[in-house]
């Protein structure tokens, strides 16, 4: 059996410590007030995190295409201004740390070039002392996205994660030397180096005694706070306590108990606000994705953001980090395959030093469905990049990559997952069995598999301890690989994305989460699957075939349904009504007449009645749940995600929009246009809705309810006081809400 002790660290906390500046924040966050300028001679003043495409139209003739959700992508220059005082320079070392630059980023100081990175999702530290003087200083960042296609999903432009400046004495903590290990769950070593002013590095330790420790788990994600200090620097450490085991004859073992993981893939966007780490926007979706049931994600095919990681640790789910979508072989012209030879060990310590401390962080992947996965080559290229994930991580977590294969070859790939502590399968776990006859030792996970398998796949699961959880692509909607999931109508190409270009649409609709954040019925199935304490009643309606159009669906998608009882003009035809649950037994009812009763069998019964308006409702194990017909969207509601957010120019509110009629119904028919105002101390960053065909800007203030909803984003102005949202609709009465902003 493999067995990793794993004693998580150093969560680099968002405030800074105080030690040997004399009063400076070691870690100061450098997003406000910068100059952007998409041409170099119109400049604007921005706020971090920014992506500029998402503020753009979207364009058929987009050089990025599908895979960019045909928003232009081009160069980009960004500048700020900072003062330095004489006695900040004095024995002073300055850095600044980017989280994330897309892509080719180039870091100039008083028009010196001082650093940067060219892979956009890795993150990256610049030496400003040289460069900077006493006085007024300038930072310029040149961002360079335009040789495209260069990645196979929405990447966004521009520099879309935080910027922190760091000020410490010549003799410094270096953040990412800082590791937490433990020969056994009681005792903690926690290991850093410290930088001299020679660039010699020393060692230094701190050992914890943990009596009764607290383990880290999904259900329990406790952490442990304290902090590392030498030479007059403190550096904040937060830690979570766990063990990892995995073997084909126990499968996955967390803290000693057997755990199977229902995970999900997601992309880094956010959806309607693009490519934007904010914090808040990350912890939403961590939220969102804990509440549709997941303990699991795998960040595909990139490092995610440090908030991301950190809402995991904090919230309690289990992630695979992932470090490239491919190696050598292209998939796009300008993907990783033009950086991999000279910067592929720069990256991966990127990835594993930035991130080896977080106890979501349960294993490596280091590539994904990679083009040269025949040539012998690739198992040498397998074996450094995991070799290298295994010598900077001292808890020695499992490494894997995403195996897939087009044609019936499958054995040639054994040398490749050899180099893999757990293999990944991308469709193709129906191989697991005679995988595991010729290969008894191997540990399996699903890295990716489709929506409707979702039976066969839990399945696989339980009956196979070697399979030790199964990831759906994808947990959320994204931006990007526009048309992967939709179905499309009688007329309409019958083709996947990648086969012909699918504008309109330019996003993917593959996921459990739409767009806006709202469930889809495929989520409360897989939910209630794999999680039996959780809900046990959930009612949908499938769309008739015929009623729009006749339905296809593609190898992503699942048939269209929802939670909709409003269908004119179908009164007296046949409509199916699926009902998921945990009881043995589900009856329904139309308008409080029993139309039957039927047994759960794979956990759903189905129904197929005449449809007549009024009520449905469903009831099982003294439970109910019931969908009404709407009448005509005559008002607009609107829930805030909260009510106060902080003034300090960072903090967002999401609000959903629902259009319902007289008795608060909502109409799930609904497209009115609507028009949104927000004043006070907020402004509004985003107005959509989960339609992947929906074309209209993000940014504007206008945009069309799609069944229903909408969705608006608020970001705090940086002053305390009120914030008055207003959305209008023709033929609608406005509807208003107000948050507070405050220092808290």
């Amino acid at each position: 059996m493999k067995k990793i002790v794993a004693l998580f660290a150093a969560l680099l906390m968002a405030h800074a410590a105080v030690g040997a500046n004399h009063g400076l924040a070691r870690k100061q966050l450098f997003d406000a007030d910068w100059q952007f300028s998409g041409d170099s001679t119109k400049w604007r003043t921005v706020n971090l995190p920014h992506d500029w495409s998402i503020e753009c139209d979207f364009d058929k003739d987009a050089p990025a295409g599908h895979d960019g959700a045909y928003l232009p992508t081009g160069k980009g220059w960004y500048r700020k201004q900072f003062r330095v005082e004489s006695l900040e320079l004095r024995d002073k070392k300055m850095r600044l740390y980017f989280e994330g630059v897309y892509m080719n980023a180039e870091v100039y100081v008083n028009g010196q070039k001082a650093g940067g990175h060219p892979y956009g999702y890795s993150s990256f530290f610049v030496d400003i002392t040289p460069y900077v003087k006493v006085g007024e200083n300038e930072v310029e960042v040149r961002v360079d996205n335009s040789q495209q296609k260069n990645c196979r999903w929405y990447s966004g432009s521009g520099i879309y994660r935080h910027v922190w400046l760091l000020t410490t004495g010549k003799r410094y903590i270096d953040e990412w030397s800082v590791s937490v290990a433990t020969p056994t769950i009681h005792q903690v070593e926690i290991k850093a180096e410290v930088v001299m002013e020679d660039g010699s590095r020393k060692p230094i330790s701190k050992l914890i005694d943990v009596e009764n420790p607290r383990l880290w788990s999904p259900e329990d994600p406790y952490l442990y706070h304290t902090t590392i200090e030498a030479e007059g620097d403190v550096v904040p450490v937060t830690y979570g306590i766990r063990t990892i085991d995995y073997s084909a004859e126990k499968g996955l073992l967390l803290n000693g108990k057997p755990i199977v993981l229902n995970g999900g893939c997601v992309h880094h966007d956010n959806g309607i606000l693009g490519a934007c780490a904010f914090d808040a926007a990350e912890y939403r979706r961590v939220r969102l994705l804990k509440k549709a049931g997941f303990n699991a994600m795998r960040t595909s095919h990139n490092p995610p953001s440090e908030t991301f990681l950190r809402a995991c640790d904090e919230l309690g789910l289990l992630v695979i980090d992932e470090a490239f979508d491919g190696w050598r072989d292209k998939k796009n012209t300008y993907d990783y395959s033009t950086l991999i030879d000279q910067w592929w060990q720069e990256d991966i310590k990127a990835m594993v030093l930035r991130d080896r401390n977080h106890p979501s962080v349960f294993c490596w992947s280091t590539g994904n469905e990679v083009i040269e996965r025949k040539k012998i080559e690739v198992v040498k290229t397998a074996h450094n990049l995991n070799t290298l994930c295994r010598q900077l991580d001292p808890q020695k977590r499992p490494v894997t990559s995403a195996l897939c294969a087009w044609d019936p070859e499958w054995d040639i790939y054994d040398p490749l997952a050899a180099e893999h502590d757990i293999v990944g399968y991308n469709y193709m776990i129906h191989k697991s069995q005679s995988d595991h006859e010729r290969v008894p030792n191997r540990v399996m996970v699903q890295t990716e598999s489709y929506s409707r398998d979702t039976w066969r796949n839990y399945r696989k699961v339980q009956d196979e301890p070697w399979v030790i959880g199964d990831f759906v692509w994808t947990a959320m909607d994204y931006l990007g690989e526009s048309g992967i999931g939709r179905w499309y109508y009688e007329g309409e190409p019958a083709k996947e994305p990648w086969e012909a270009p699918m504008f309109p649409n330019h996003a993917a609709y593959c996921g459990d989460i739409d767009l806006t954040g709202q469930r889809k019925p495929i989520s409360h199935y897989r939910s209630m699957l794999w999680n039996q304490d959780g809900e046990q009643l959930y009612m949908a309606v499938r769309e008739p075939d015929g009623y729009y159009g006749k339905i296809h669906t593609t190898m992503w998608s699942v048939w269209p349904t929802y939670e909709n009882w409003t269908w004119p003009g179908h009164e007296g035809k046949n409509i199916d009504v699926e009902v998921y649950s945990h009881y043995p037994l589900v009856r329904l009812y139309l308008n409080d007449q029993l139309i039957g009763e039927k047994e759960v069998a794979q956990g759903m019964a189905t129904f197929t009645l005449p449809y007549q308006p009024g009520t449905i409702r469903a009831e099982a194990g003294g439970e109910s749940v019931i969908l009404q017909t709407a009448n005509e969207a005559k008002a607009i509601r609107l829930t805030a995600d909260r009510t106060t957010i902080k003034a300090d120019g960072q903090d967002l509110a999401f609000i959903t929009v629902e259009l319902t009629d007289a008795q608060g119904i909502l109409n799930p028919l609904a497209a009115n246009e609507l028009t949104a105002t927000v004043s006070g101390s907020a402004k509004l960053i985003g107005f959509g809705n989960a339609d992947i065909k929906d074309c209209d800007r993000y940014t504007d203030s206008t945009h069309k309810a799609w069944k229903g909803r909408a969705l608006l984003v608020v970001r705090s102005t940086g002053k305390k006081g009120k914030a008055t949202i207003t959305v209008q609709g023709n033929g609608m009465k406005s509807s208003r809400i107000t948050l507070s902003t405050t220092d808290k």
